[in-house]
């Protein structure tokens, strides 16, 4: 839920308007609205080279997940893990925009822990992954934007250990 609708929500549970404090801290989302459009643009674009990256790093670093046995073993399977990656980075673009890890949580996070236990994925290797967008994802990012989008990944990540 974004600062926007977390703020008139409350207000309206108490039957008042919105404080100075509510007021300034809505102006501020607006204000960072287009460097956060921006920062969710550059992560989308670069969507294919971030997954690829971060993919050839996870299976650099736990080769254990694409050998025989593993999660990730053959074509299929690394596809599938290609996959899960794409959607965890399509999931903090959409908290970037929202300025807020809501959607995160509400679209895709809450019982991924469970999910990956239960289908005897390494979770940690999935953070791992995710861990490796990141880097991937900084350095197409100025120093502020990359900060900024830094968060996004590291609550991810945060919610898979």
């Amino acid at each position: 839920m974004s600062i926007v609708t977390k703020s008139i929500v409350n207000a309206d549970a108490e039957a008042r308007y919105l404080s100075p404090g509510e007021l300034d801290r809505i102006k501020s989302f607006v204000t960072s609205g287009e460097r956060r459009v921006r920062i969710a643009q550059i992560l989308s674009e670069s969507r294919e080279r971030i997954v690829k990256q971060a993919g050839d790093q996870l299976f650099q670093k736990r080769p254990d997940v694409v050998s025989p046995g593993g999660n990730a073993y053959g074509e299929e399977m690394t596809a599938t893990c290609l996959r899960d990656l794409d959607y965890y980075l399509r999931l903090i673009t959409y908290g970037i925009v929202a300025g807020d890890i809501t959607p995160i949580e509400e679209i895709g996070i809450v019982g991924v822990r469970e999910m990956y236990k239960s289908l005897g994925t390494p979770i940690e290797a999935v953070a791992e992954g995710v861990r490796a967008m990141k880097n991937a994802a900084s350095s197409l990012l100025s120093g502020e934007d990359a900060s900024e989008a830094s968060s996004y990944f590291d609550y991810v990540i945060g919610a898979m250990q």
